[in-house]
């Protein structure tokens, strides 16, 4: 199968100008929109602790959500085409940013811990297995400088009695 190169347009407009701009530090909000056409708008911020407004979502939460996502479709889709049911899927992932003296940072890990169920019949070690290679596929983990680690908690549905 030959490469295939796939394009993402969003747009980023920046709503927090309070009248003066940028010409105080403390003088704007953080506040932006994500938009991108037919979708509906993500209201963005920076973290609190960066001036930014706690209702709206930060670039460092859409990171990790990133992750986890991507991680989460592989998974289904691998489970899929391997017969095993998955019936429940929820993570908390949860990433470590540092900030640096300078104000510059980094993320350093992002841990994904997904609770999977799946079918009374399905192979839980396979589902198992399946993280790893969802891992190694996911497109985002796989574009990132740090390590995003897999806790993966599978559990069986009990079987139905009849």
């Amino acid at each position: 199968m030959a490469d295939k190169t796939h394009h993402y347009a969003v747009t980023v407009r920046w709503t927090g100008n309070t009248g003066a701009g940028t010409r105080n530090y403390r003088g704007y909000e953080r506040a932006h929109d994500i938009v991108a056409e037919g979708k509906p708008v993500i209201a963005g911020s920076s973290d609190p602790a960066f001036r930014g407004d706690p209702d709206r979502w930060n670039p460092e939460e859409l990171l990790v959500a990133s992750l986890s996502a991507c991680h989460k479709l592989w998974f289904l889709g691998l489970c899929a085409q391997a017969g095993i049911v998955v019936t429940a899927y929820e993570d908390d992932a949860a990433g470590c940013m540092v900030e640096e003296a300078d104000g510059g940072g980094q993320f350093t890990s992002v841990t994904l811990r997904p609770r999977v169920t799946v079918s009374a019949g399905s192979d839980v070690e396979a589902a198992r297995a399946l993280h790893e290679k969802a891992h190694g596929l996911c497109f985002i983990a796989r574009s990132v400088n740090f390590p995003v680690r897999n806790a993966p908690v599978i559990v069986r549905e009990p079987p139905v009695d009849r």
